[in-house]
């Protein structure tokens, strides 16, 4: 039997490997805190379930949902984008539902990428999301790091890139709010890439599912709302935004022509939220004040336990968004060593070295357990200084 090599090659999916360490952990009877996992594990807003579970009741037979969604979520999409990011696009071409959003990053290079490519290039973020580099890799391109700066505010180093790479070039990933640094990337920003994309017929893709959950200062921005949105994609989900992580819905939207191609790619993958599923994300996306509630949660925790991790002696250096506190480690001390020790103290993190070799030195911090827990592991990170 042959496996395709890549299998092997790019090794056990990172987070995998925590689910190893819980386990270890467990069998010498460990009672443990799991910041690891950035799955968020906040109630799903009881409106939410009720619409999914009335759309059940509507539909006696289930049929197959078409690849391109419900139109009546592409306009739910639409007029959310209008309300929260001021942009206008047209539901019938430049918005496409997915199953959640993991899926369609791990996709899109093959909707790009193909034999003989001549832009065979994926260029990702680092320290970042590792399913951009995977998927990039699956669909046989190679991939180059972009490393990200912190004097910048953990924005990409494009320095790098010469006129022969970006002829090679297919396809830039960004993340703001960004996994794992939180930090939020200013529109002027945004603009100055999607100018060099347009300008050398590259693909700026962004992930922006962390979009709204941001604990200070001013509402993040979209890639969307640059003023010409040629060849530019944008990736939200609800699994943070309305806490639906096992629901898996989400959307791209962006470039009509690049939206069209992905309409022609993913009948072949089979990979559309099921229609009671994409009712239940009508209600979701219709409604704010849930989101509000969530952010006050996270933003509790975050302030519970901001002051026992500098204790601990670790310092906070990422932005002030998503769920996930990014922090360096005392004395630069190596990430999975530093992570591991805290793992005998009842604490799960995930190294910073899981996100690519630019997160060396810091671990991620995700605000997911309960306030509760979060008081507990305060409790304890207050003892490792002691």
């Amino acid at each position: 039997m042959q496996l395709n090599p890549l299998i092997e090659e790019l090794g056990t999916y990172p987070f995998a490997r925590l689910a190893t360490a819980r386990r270890r952990a467990d069998a010498k009877g460990a009672e443990l805190i799991d910041f690891g996992v950035g799955e968020p594990r906040e109630e799903t807003p009881a409106f939410i379930r009720a619409a999914m579970i009335a759309a059940i009741e509507a539909e006696p037979v289930s049929p197959y949902p078409l690849a391109a969604g419900l139109p009546e979520l592409r306009r739910a999409i639409a007029d959310w984008l209008g309300r929260r990011f001021g942009v206008h696009v047209d539901p019938g071409i430049e918005v496409l539902p997915t199953l959640g959003s993991k899926e369609a990053i791990f996709h899109l290079a093959q909707a790009l990428v193909g034999p003989g490519s001549e832009r065979d290039l994926v260029a990702v973020p680092t320290p970042g999301y590792p399913v951009p580099a995977r998927g990039a890799r699956f669909a046989g391109a190679q991939v180059l790091e972009l490393p990200l700066d912190p004097a910048s505010g953990w924005l990409p180093d494009l320095s790098g890139i010469d006129e022969a790479t970006w002829r090679r070039l297919a396809l830039i990933w960004v993340n703001h709010p960004g996994n794992p640094t939180g930090a939020v990337a200013p529109l002027a920003f945004y603009e100055d890439l999607a100018a060099r994309c347009r300008a050398h017929g590259v693909v700026l893709a962004s992930d922006e599912a962390y979009s709204e959950i941001w604990l200070d200062g001013d509402p993040p921005a979209s890639v969307l709302q640059v003023e010409d949105p040629t060849h530019v994609l944008a990736f939200h989900s609800l699994s943070k935004r309305s806490s639906m992580p096992g629901y898996r819905s989400g959307f791209v939207a962006g470039d009509p022509l690049l939206i069209a191609a992905l309409k022609q790619l993913r009948p072949s993958v089979g990979v559309a939220p099921q229609t009671f599923v994409q009712r239940a994300s009508i209600a979701a996306w219709g409604d704010e004040e849930h989101v509000r509630q969530t952010r006050a949660r996270y933003r509790a925790k975050r302030d519970l336990l901001l002051p026992a991790v500098r204790s601990a002696g670790l310092e906070p250096a990422g932005g002030d968004a998503t769920f996930f506190l990014w922090c360096r480690t005392p004395g630069g001390e190596d990430a999975e060593a530093f992570a591991e020790r805290l793992l005998g103290a009842g604490i799960v993190v995930a190294p910073g070295t899981f996100f690519g070799p630019g997160g060396e030195g810091h671990v991620r911090i995700a605000l997911v357990p309960t306030l509760a827990e979060c008081e507990r592991a305060a409790q304890a990170f207050a003892a490792l200084s002691q």
